[in-house]
């Protein structure tokens, strides 16, 4: 399904000439880049100019489309909404669907999407078309109602196991009663009634409501299986049924929470209040009231309460539940730390740098919730072959109440009771609910360690890959090179110090970690650092520059050989050397002290691999994946080198950022499902273009949280066998339910056709399968290892 919204360009609108517009182009060009954005398209509305962008809800959702368009300088219309509503009363996953149907067929609404597992609605919604009032109305018509935010009572948690035990009591007295002690058979099926009154209430006001919309989901098919036995005065089957069918779903709602809750904990992590100095006062203030800049006081012991940086004090902090780091990490002056996280024996000082609803534990929460909305594909799979399977087991219920009595096989009763328990056979509860219960677990498993999977489609392709592709800088290696040599030419016209003064001035333009390298090197040794020009960078190859007039060139033989300059053979033959040695290396071609423009030297630098990545790597290939590759623009030696020592299957080198993107075509041509791990920084095309985009990094930058599929929160790859691992029980756990699921329908559709199956354990195999399925989906609430 393909969704159509409209995004406003403010600073281009009453302007904007034509669609070729530089401007626009670049726009579209930015948005088209990212997963599940199909189209972009200029169109004028009453003298307006808009881009109209159609997108996969399943992929993308409408929180995604505004973050998208802000960061490429547009922004969504007021126009548009999407909301999440908690829905209490979905007693099926059915129910799901039902309300799913029927909030799409109202006007304005751009999708409707229903998770029964995480209890959510998620609403995208024109508001000239539709209003939230209308949303909510249209809930409540079908017998849910849209939870409020306040703490839920014991009768809230507790009143469908009540109502199920007082069925099962009526039950009992009306059984035990008329067999054992002679009740009047009257009396005996009041009690029995009772017992229908009780069981059948929470199931028929959600069947009535779908009955009168021609929907037929499980409660709708219980209710005339009950109702059925009533008219057959098979009372005492019928109540046992609804009791069964009653204590099933509740069971089932008990066991949904513990995962529901799994995920509500991680709201609990941040603390509601925070201690906070402004001028001579310390005061206690709720974390929404903070601001950008406060002072934040922490003590031993306590809760972070918001996302800023040491300004005082040093301490150890217990990361884990952000990153799923297993040790506290060092805190001192300037350092990051994250609301949720645990401070340890110090107190600490901090400056309030993010909003409480900006936090990185905010985001994970956002997002962990908003993966529940975006259906996995068996998950739709399940949903379509459902829509058939209900409609189609009542024809054939009807078949088998009709046609044999005709042709004189079975007598009308025998074939009426057939056709019962064939209803409760054509209920699939447990197939449609075994997936969505399934990526709950695993997506809240996930989150609590660290690992944020944005969507149940991106958890199922985690458990098939077959090939992963890495980039080098920062994810490989630790990100951080340094200077290991600085080696000018022979004719004394530049010092070491002139060369490496020279090279920062043009580097200390660039976030590149080479570049960054230069500069840390040329600050460490008091180098003054002289102001270049503007800066060029020629992607993959270098940068240029200039100073005082004269060009400067940074880079590596490409650069050189792009610009049609002969690199001299005694500097190649240095830079061979160095790079057999596994170095980087970068060639400076500038002015000397008499501003004569040549080669000056060459600086090489060296980035050493995690310590983490030989043995990520080896957990993977014990896992299954096949192929493990690195991406890297470095040269061939340097490629050579690091894959060889952490255990890389292969590597490309001297890849421009546009030929990383080839190589991951060419990698899913070879091996079909193809992840892409990198920072999600100057790799987004590369993430873009994988079946699965992975970033590392994800609680220290919100590029990373924004630009992949799954996020590991630490800078650290020890995650990654555990995310793949994670998707390849989910998958198995899914197949197990699926295989359940149809395992029992098919024979109790056998076992009702030949008339071997009473109603009463039709009704067991019924929901003891979709209590199975359930239990089966939160054994991934427990998983820890890679190999699970």
């Amino acid at each position: 399904m393909i969704q159509k919204l409209q995004l406003e360009i403010p600073l281009l609108l009453p302007d904007i000439p034509n669609e070729q517009d530089g401007c626009v182009v670049r726009l579209q060009e930015d948005l088209l880049a990212r997963r599940g954005v199909k189209r972009a398209h200029v169109k004028r509305e009453n003298g307006v100019a808009c881009l109209c962008l159609h997108y996969e809800p399943d992929l993308l959702s409408l929180t995604e489309v505004r973050r998208a368009a802000e960061q490429v300088g547009a922004g969504l219309t007021d126009r548009y909404r999407h909301e999440a509503l908690p829905v209490d009363g979905m007693d099926c996953a059915d129910c799901a669907l039902v309300v799913e149907h029927s909030l799409g067929r109202l006007e304005g609404v751009l999708s409707a999407r229903v998770n029964y597992a995480a209890g959510q609605v998620w609403i995208e919604y024109d508001t000239t078309l539709v209003r939230r009032k209308a949303i909510i109305q249209r809930i409540e018509h079908l017998g849910y109602r849209v939870a409020q935010d306040k703490e839920e009572t014991w009768w809230g948690r507790n009143w469908e196991f009540v109502l199920v035990g007082l069925a099962g009591l009526f039950l009992l007295i009306g059984w035990i009663g008329e067999t054992f002690f002679g009740l009047p058979k009257p009396v005996a099926v009041g009690f029995y009634v009772l017992a229908y009154i009780a069981a059948g209430y929470n199931v028929a006001r959600h069947a009535l409501p779908a009955l009168l919309k021609l929907h037929f989901d499980t409660d709708v098919l219980m209710i005339f299986a009950a109702i059925g036995a009533a008219i057959l005065g098979e009372w005492a089957e019928g109540a046992f049924l609804l009791f069964l069918f009653g204590l099933g779903h509740a069971g089932e709602h008990y066991a949904m929470n513990r995962a529901r809750q799994a995920i509500r904990a991680l709201a609990d992590l941040a603390p509601k209040s925070a201690r906070v100095r402004r001028g001579d006062q310390e005061m206690e203030i709720p974390v929404t009231d903070l601001h950008l800049g406060d002072i934040v006081l922490v003590r031993d012991g306590e809760r972070i309460p918001a996302d800023g940086r040491v300004v005082r004090g040093r301490s150890t902090v217990d990361q884990s539940p952000i990153t799923g780091e297993s040790l506290p990490v060092d805190k001192g002056l300037g350092d990051e730390a994250f609301a949720g996280t645990v401070n340890g024996a110090g107190s600490l000082e901090l400056e309030v740098t993010k909003r409480a609803e900006d936090t990185t534990l905010s985001r994970v929460i956002q997002m962990v919730a908003e993966a529940q909305s975006q259906k996995s594909p068996t998950q739709r799979l399940t949903e379509r072959f459902s829509r058939v399977f209900v409609p189609a087991g009542l024809v054939l219920a009807s078949v088998v109440v009709v046609v044999p009595p005709l042709l004189g096989w079975t007598d009308w009763g025998d074939s009426f009771f057939r056709g019962l328990v064939l209803l409760v056979a054509a209920s699939p509860c447990a197939l449609v609910i075994g997936t969505p219960a399934s990526v709950l677990a695993g997506t809240a498993q996930a989150a609590r360690n660290g690992v944020l999977i944005k969507g149940g489609v991106h958890l199922e392709n985690l458990g098939i890959l077959d090939a992963l592709a890495f980039d080098k800088t920062g994810t490989i290696t630790r990100g951080q090179p340094e200077i290991t040599d600085v080696i000018v030419t022979d004719d004394g016209r530049v010092t070491a110090e002139g060369l490496l003064s020279l090279a920062a001035a043009v580097e200390s333009r660039s976030s590149h970690p080479l570049a960054q390298a230069i500069v840390r090197a040329a600050e460490t040794r008091g180098l003054t650092i002289p102001y270049a020009g503007d800066v060029e960078a020629v992607g993959g190859r270098g940068v240029r520059s200039t100073l005082n007039g004269c060009p400067i060139l940074i880079g590596n033989f490409s650069l050189f050989e792009g610009e049609g300059i002969l690199v001299p053979h005694q500097l190649r033959a240095t830079v061979e050397s160095l790079e057999r040695e596994g170095k980087t290396t970068m060639l400076v071609y500038g002015p000397t002290r008499d501003e004569h423009v040549r080669f000056l030297g060459v600086i090489a630098l060296a980035d050493t691999p995690r310590l983490t990545a030989e043995t990520a790597l080896r957990d993977l290939h014990t896992l299954g994946i096949r192929k493990t590759v690195m991406l890297t623009g470095d040269n061939e030696r340097v490629a050579a080198a690091i894959a060889q020592h952490v255990g890389l299957s292969d590597y490309r080198a001297d890849l421009l950022p546009e030929q990383k993107v080839e190589a991951i075509q060419s990698l899913t041509a070879e091996y079909g499902q193809v992840a892409m791990v990198g920072d999600g920084v100057n790799d987004a095309p590369a993430l873009a273009q994988a079946t699965v985009g992975i970033a590392m990094g994800g609680a220290g930058t919100d590029v990373a949280l924004e630009t992949a599929d799954v996020a590991l929160m630490a800078d650290d790859l020890s995650k990654l066998p555990f995310a793949i691992g994670l998707g390849r029980a989910t998958r198995k756990v899914i197949f197990q339910n699926l295989a359940i699921a149809l395992g029992v329908i098919l024979l109790l559709i056998g076992l009702s056709v030949t008339g071997l199956a009473s109603l009463s354990l039709a009704v067991v195999l019924h929901e003891g399968s979709t209590l199975v399925v359930v239990a089966n989906a939160l054994r991934l609430l427990g998983f820890e290892g890679s190999n699970g």
